[in-house]
């Protein structure tokens, strides 16, 4: 959510912030805009609502400065308007911030700073900022930015510019992202590894609780009592070309297709089979480690929580350990009990989700050893986990994930094997899944050749109101996650039950209008499923069943969406792709904007 872009050195500003602003635009946002410090001592600020090709069509044409800050907004505390659009400024101008984060006493700040006779121009919490830096009586910017934000509680990436010191920029991070990139004579501040890619490989991560200056030739990083921090650089490895949508009509689509590649990315290195194990040496645990565990708890937001139980069911089944996965939203707000034979489980996209962020904290503060499912190198939750794997999906911008979260399923296979393989997991039985993980890219491939008739399924489906996603034990996570796709990017109520719930209450919802999408694998309840499919179709419900070839059907006569059949314990992960599919053909059937679906945001960083 938001997103914020600094620059300062020789080349002029403005384009470079427009360029960032817009390779973030996937984040998700509702308004734009920029501050530049231009000659004489003066910031020349542009704010406007929509896309940043708006703000670009606003800007004057000649826009001089080297120096600069600029924001996409996702709209918190007021709607979408000019005057709560970012940058904002103090009453004489001179200061400008730009905030990602949420302050949660802004009231009590913008009460106090009205009484004083400042003269408050948004409903933002992000304005009292400006004003309390240009109030300060500190002798340096940098001390009035520390004097600021000891005055603020919750959470803040910031970038500051003072016209009084056009040769810096001042950022502090607390709870959101923040990142500084190193150029040659120039630098750039970002919250997000992707507005830095075309202009440099070498970056710092500030943490929680630091703050940076940052000039044209280099920067300093310090802690609010002003004691030097060491904050070395490391070298990215996204290429600017990763970004690009590669001839492809949305991002969605091309990561769709990316899959079979993103998972041989992951496995690379990692598949032991003359041993039937999986190496995962970023865990940081030793066998003798991963079999003091006794239980499992797998923490995600969304998507990366329905992989979870994915992941849970894996680890149950493989390892034989009780393993279950909590939306990581609620853990920390009811004084969870943490557990020293315990491994924790976070699992994260971006890396920066805000509330998986706060649960990790909430574990290492009582003492619980967490490890990370992230596919950001360098990203808050990485650096804070005790260990982790690394996805290696790649750069995923549409905001509705796919190769990420099927990564996220490998990742999980992959410590499933791990803890199955220190206990009463067989080598033969590690062969076998090894042997199935690596199948599974030339798998998907045949998936995904079978789009063309996916695509119609879709068409038929974008045409309800309303959907049912049904599965049972390996299927109910699948169930779930195709809901959450189709609803994120169609606009479609979309809701998972575990199909032998249907009789307990939503069977009554069953008509001619609302169809149901049904997770059949060829298991020991396919009976069950097809039982439950003529109870929807006995009540008039169209049903559409993604299902395996060898499934006989019988009498029933439903479309089919057949996906290759894998070990049991994975065919989750091959029952997920043509839902992926689904949902994306009938949002493209719609109309929709695929990449960047309204009111969402690809990283969440506010709680």
């Amino acid at each position: 959510m938001c997103g914020i872009v600094g620059y300062i050195g020789g080349q002029n500003a403005a384009p470079i912030l427009l360029e960032g602003l817009t390779r973030l635009e996937y984040r998700g946002y509702d308004s734009a805009g920029i501050a530049v410090l231009g000659p004489k001592d003066t910031t020349q600020v542009h704010r406007v609502v929509g896309r940043v090709r708006n703000l670009t069509a606003a800007l004057p044409k000649r826009l001089t400065g080297k120096v600069g800050i600029g924001h996409t907004r996702w709209a918190t505390h007021g709607p979408a308007s000019e005057d709560n659009a970012h940058p904002h400024t103090s009453e004489d101008g001179r200061i400008s911030v730009v905030h990602n984060g949420i302050i949660d006493n802004a009231d009590a700040l913008r009460a106090q700073l009205a009484d004083a006779g400042v003269k408050l121009t948004s409903e933002t919490d992000t304005e009292v900022l400006a004003h309390l830096i240009a109030r300060s009586g500190a002798d340096t910017l940098e001390d009035a930015v520390v004097e600021a934000v000891s005055r603020i509680t919750g959470t803040y990436a910031i970038a500051v510019t003072d016209s009084a010191h056009p040769d810096r920029l001042v950022i502090a991070r607390n709870g959101s992202p923040l990142i500084i990139g190193v150029g040659e004579r120039e630098m750039f501040v970002a919250s997000d590894l992707a507005a830095l890619v075309r202009h440099t490989s070498q970056v710092a991560h500030l943490d929680d609780g630091e703050f940076a200056t940052v000039f044209a030739t280099g920067y300093r990083t310090f802690t609010v009592d002003e004691s030097d921090t060491t904050k070395p650089t490391t070298e990215i490895d996204i290429a600017a070309e990763d970004l690009d949508l590669g001839g492809f009509p949305h991002y969605m689509a091309k990561e769709i297709q990316e899959q079979p590649e993103s998972i041989e990315r992951i496995i690379r290195g990692r598949l032991d089979h003359r041993f039937g194990v999986a190496r995962l040496d970023g865990l940081n645990l030793t066998p003798r480690e991963l079999r003091g565990f006794s239980r499992v708890k797998i923490l995600g937001c969304g998507s990366a929580y329905y992989v979870g139980q994915i992941g849970a069911t894996m680890i149950e089944e493989l390892a034989r350990i009780p393993a279950d996965a909590e939306a990581a939203s609620e853990f920390r707000y009811r004084n969870p009990i943490i557990e020293a034979d315990t491994l924790y489980i976070a699992v994260s996209q971006s890396g920066e989700t805000i509330d998986t962020a706060f649960a990790v904290e909430e574990i290492k503060r009582k003492g619980g050893r967490v490890v990370g499912l992230v596919n950001v190198v360098g990203s808050t939750i990485a650096r804070a986990c005790d260990g982790g794997v690394y996805l290696h999906a790649g750069p995923e911008i549409a905001v509705a994930s796919t190769k990420a979260l099927t990564n996220m399923a490998v990742g999980f296979a992959l410590i499933a094997l791990s803890l199955g393989r220190v206990r009463d997991l067989s080598n033969a039985d590690g062969q076998r899944i090894i042997a199935a993980i690596r199948a599974l890219p030339d798998q998907i491939r045949t998936i995904l050749a079978a789009e063309g008739e996916i695509a119609e399924h879709a068409k038929v489906a974008a045409s309800a109101n309303s959907l049912f996603f049904i599965g049972r034990v390996r299927g109910f996570p699948v169930a779930r996650e195709g809901a959450q796709k189709f609803k994120e990017i169609s606009y479609r109520h979309a809701e998972a039950y575990q199909t032998s719930e249907l009789k307990h209450g939503p069977l009554a919802l069953i008509d001619e209008s609302l169809p149901t999408v049904a997770i059949v694998p060829a298991d020991e309840l396919a009976d069950r499923n097809l039982a439950a499919m003529q109870q929807i179709r006995a009540r008039g419900g169209a049903v559409l069943a993604v299902t395996h070839e060898d499934v006989d059907f019988g009498e029933l006569d439903v479309p089919r969406i057949v996906v290759p059949r894998t070990e049991p314990e994975l065919d989750p992960i091959l029952l997920t792709i043509p839902l992926q599919l689904l949902a994306y053909h009938a949002a493209l059937t719609l109309g929709y904007d695929i990449d960047k679906p309204r009111n969402l945001a690809k990283s969440v960083t506010v709680e």
